[in-house]
């Protein structure tokens, strides 16, 4: 099964882990939360999300709050064959992860980025 793995600047990472447990409760080993201190930089992120993943073999959907940030460039040290990065985090994308996590991590990755888009669903003045 794909772990998830959410980093994003305190207190974000944990309080988005909790809005998920509320849907999903069952995935609450799949969904680990790495909250991002203000004095941290890249290179602390990549250190403490390795030891979060250090137990886990397969593959890994990395899901960060801001592209450009801390959090998403110690992410990014993570990329690699197992595991992809998603910048943008919000519910959506966060729900749809989880809601076809028995996926293959390149379709999970691409339900992700689906969620993270805007949908008008029409506006009548």
């Amino acid at each position: 099964m794909t772990q998830l793995l959410l980093i994003a600047h305190t207190p974000l990472a944990q309080a988005f882990k909790s809005c998920a447990m509320h849907t999903y409760p069952e995935c609450s080993a799949d969904v680990l939360a790495l909250d991002v201190l203000p004095e941290w930089d890249a290179a602390k992120v990549e250190a403490e999300a390795r030891l979060l993943l250090a137990h886990h073999q397969g593959d890994v959907l990395i899901l960060t709050d801001m592209l450009g940030a801390t959090p998403a460039n110690g992410a990014q040290r993570l990329a690699g064959d197992h595991v992809r990065v998603v910048s943008g985090l919000n519910v959506p994308m966060l729900w749809r992860a989880l809601c076809y996590r028995q996926q293959a991590l390149d379709v999970i990755a691409d339900k992700a980025l689906t969620g993270a888009c805007v949908h008008e669903l029409g506006c009548t003045s």
